[in-house]
């Protein structure tokens, strides 16, 4: 749970980064690759990451939509990217403006019950990384980079 803006403007960044690292690994050619058939794509996971914060900032009560345009079975890697890009820099932005240290203590309702804004926004967070974890299988598997994101990959030992 965040306490003060300040802690999750920092995180926020620094988890942004390291998804912009994942996502600049994708290539068009492999954003079909699943686990196996039926599973979740490298371009689903790159898609929900760049476009799910907005649901997360609205439980919250931020503004932030989701930049989904066109079909996004047609998606590029590019698309994903400037997506996420965009959507780091109005979260960051809608928190700085729109939230306090006291907002983050308010108790409030959500899908997974009485919570904080402050713990929502950890949600927020952890979802991402989980997914970007997946993301990493999906890489190595595609024969993709796989680049260091919480310490280094075993390409980067190489």
């Amino acid at each position: 749970m965040y306490r003060t803006v300040n802690d999750f403007i920092e995180e926020w960044t620094i988890a942004g980064e390291g998804t912009l690292r994942v996502l600049n690994s994708l290539s068009d050619e492999k954003l079909d690759q699943a686990i196996v058939e039926g599973h979740s794509t490298l371009g689903w996971l790159g898609w929900h990451i760049a476009t799910s914060p907005a649901f997360f900032a609205g439980l919250v009560g931020l503004n932030v939509e989701s930049a989904i345009k066109g079909n996004k079975e047609e998606v590029k890697v590019a698309d994903i990217v400037e997506t996420y890009k965009k959507m780091v820099e109005t979260v960051k932005q809608e928190v700085e403006s729109n939230l306090t240290d006291e907002k983050l203590a308010e108790k409030m309702e959500s899908f997974a019950g009485e919570t904080t804004r402050g713990a929502l926004l950890r949600k927020l967070i952890d979802h991402q990384t989980h997914h970007r974890g997946q993301m990493t299988v999906l890489l190595r598997q595609a024969g993709l980079p796989v680049p260091g994101v919480m310490g280094p990959t075993k390409e980067a030992q190489q």
